[in-house]
């Protein structure tokens, strides 16, 4: 296996291992159709087999304290993505993308990771593993039309009925909202200290 810097042509492997590797987790749902770029320096890395990728790990980071993470003490990255293509893993691959993420990151500088993710029980583990520390969560809400959706929200737009919608949830009655909502999702905020 070789973990390398991401380059352009790497971009269709790339979709194809996250989509995959979302697939049996809590944003089976979240499918993108090609890579995203960033507006600040990033730290792009993707593990390689046989020509294919199996792996990636994308971080965007800061080179002004608080202008992208938001829990950290010092310059951070954002750890966008990570993924494993299922076929791969309980390798390691992730924590060797990981691990090679954290030595570029202290050699320019950074102090901190922070990342977010919804309440699969094995991917929190993971972070865990990984020495993350969990630092904040809120709920993730899907609202569908047979959950009386009007009653939620409202349009001042005639003829438009709403069918469906993702909303934050961030008050104090998170029990309540999971008890009256079918889909809910928890999304804790991780950080791990690189000093």
């Amino acid at each position: 296996m070789e973990i390398k810097r991401y380059n352009q042509k790497d971009e269709k492997g790339w979709v194809r291992c996250r989509t995959l590797s979302f697939l049996d987790t809590a944003y089976f749902d979240n499918v993108l159709r090609e890579k995203e770029t960033y507006e600040n320096p990033s730290l792009e890395l993707v593990a390689v087999i046989d020509d294919r990728v199996v792996g990636l790990i994308d971080i965007e980071y800061e080179l002004e304290a608080g202008t992208i993470c938001s829990r950290g003490k010092g310059i951070g990255g954002m750890i966008w993505h990570i993924a494993v293509n299922p076929d791969y893993q309980r390798r390691g691959i992730g924590t060797k993308l990981l691990n090679e993420a954290e030595k570029i990151a202290k050699e320019i500088g950074l102090d901190y990771f922070e990342a977010w993710t919804r309440d699969d029980e094995w991917v929190n583990k993971w972070y865990e593993s990984n020495n993350f520390k969990v630092v904040e969560s809120y709920l993730h809400v899907f609202i569908e039309g047979s959950e009386k959706l009007t009653d939620v929200l409202k349009t001042k737009i005639g003829g438009l009925h709403p069918v469906q919608a993702f909303a934050h949830y961030v008050g104090d009655e998170k029990e309540k909202v999971k008890r009256t909502f079918e889909r809910v999702h928890e999304c804790f905020c991780y950080d791990k200290q690189l000093s």
